[in-house]
């Protein structure tokens, strides 16, 4: 009887055990897949293709609350005394009777100083060839929304998936990105070391030593607003420091390993030991380093687009919804600010506490 070698498992299959035997990590495990189905399902045009739809009266409330008590209407006479009723203490009455007096026969628009609008007939025109091609200008508006409508009259859950698409492909694209460039600028400071030490460290010195939210917003002056890309560029040039900090600590304790004297040994490139043998070894670290980056650079194009500096007009992201919530909050108007915290606030919690399990299960102390 042949007995089959016995192998140890690896370092993740170790760490996929240690995180299905977690319950926590599994429950944000399952929220963040869904908030990435939810984003490929809104970039392919599945859901939220129309939000940018009017499909609510202005600030239309959520169904809980009820629509706004309709004005009360005027009958025929007070609304003909409201529009003939005159100022005896404006200067120019007489000459507004006689305005009305000379244009009370034609059929112009006229303004509160009886000028007719020129553009009357030809919006009449535009107005009645519509209606004979069966296309209506503005379609009827709901009065209320399930989960209300802002100024515009934008469905608020739509646009809510809708900026969730933007403010996670940002995280995820510039949380790479600097990852990418932490390892990158890691690997050469840690393995080669000497005055390549010396460079990368004073250029990590320069990054480190300007506040975090001010040299953001002096790289966005710089780049201007001119897309996502742009902030995504931002994110990523100013997020490298973390990465490169533990890859070169990484690079300098591998380096000195006896599988890499092996692979020196028969003749191995700078390269091939950099990049073949060392970063399978030290790949958890930058995979933990883009999870924690993630939820940092998603909080920061909050940021960015609240102060004006984050994504063009006309894309939506969770920080143009906090933008515009703000002066929605003086009208008492709450629920885009509440739509974009709370789906900002479970992705942010469910990706933070998959991370610090992550972490753990990779930690290779608790093998």
């Amino acid at each position: 009887m042949t007995m089959q070698p016995h192998t140890s498992p690896g370092l993740w299959t170790l760490a996929w055990r240690r995180l299905r035997a977690d319950k926590i990590a599994m429950v944000s495990l399952a929220i963040v897949t869904a908030f990435l189905l939810m984003l490929i399902l809104s970039a392919s045009g599945m859901i939220a293709a129309d939000w940018e739809q009017e499909t609510g009266v202005s600030y239309a409330p959520p169904h809980f609350i009820g629509a706004d008590a309709p004005p009360e209407k005027m009958d025929a006479a007070q609304s003909a005394q409201a529009n003939t009723a005159e100022n005896p203490l404006d200067p120019l009455k007489d000459v507004l009777r006689e305005l009305r007096q000379k244009t009370s026969g034609q059929t112009e628009s006229l303004d509160f100083y009886g000028i007719s609008d020129p553009l009357a007939k030809e919006m009449a025109d535009i107005n009645t060839a519509l209606a004979k091609s069966g296309k209506a200008i503005v379609a009827e508006r709901a009065s209320t929304l399930p989960f209300g409508a802002d100024k515009w009259g934008h469905d608020i859950i739509k646009k809510t998936i809708k900026g969730a698409e933007t403010s996670i492909v940002v995280g995820l694209v510039a949380a790479v990105l600097a990852t990418l460039l932490g390892t990158l600028f890691g690997a050469f400071a840690g393995y080669f070391g000497g005055r390549t030490d010396d460079f990368f460290n004073w250029f990590y010195s320069i990054f480190t030593s300007i506040p975090y939210l001010l040299l953001v917003l002096s790289v966005a002056a710089v780049l201007q607003q001119k897309g996502v890309s742009t902030i995504i560029l931002i994110l990523a040039f100013t997020g490298w420091t973390g990465p490169f900090r533990l890859m070169r600590a990484e690079y300098m304790k591998h380096k000195a390993r006896e599988y890499v004297w092996a692979a020196d040994a028969i003749g191995a490139t700078h390269f091939r030991k950099m990049f073949i043998h060392i970063f399978p070894n030290v790949s958890h670290v930058a995979l933990v380093q883009v999870s924690i980056l993630v939820v940092g650079f998603i909080k920061s194009e909050v940021i960015l687009s609240f102060l004006g500096f984050g994504v063009p007009v006309g894309t939506v992201s969770w920080g143009s919804m906090l933008n515009e919530a703000q002066n929605e909050l003086i009208l008492g108007k709450w629920w885009q600010l509440v739509a974009a915290t709370t789906a900002m606030a479970v992705l942010v919690t469910a990706f933070s506490m998959f991370t610090d399990a992550l972490r753990d299960a990779l930690d290779p102390k608790l093998k």
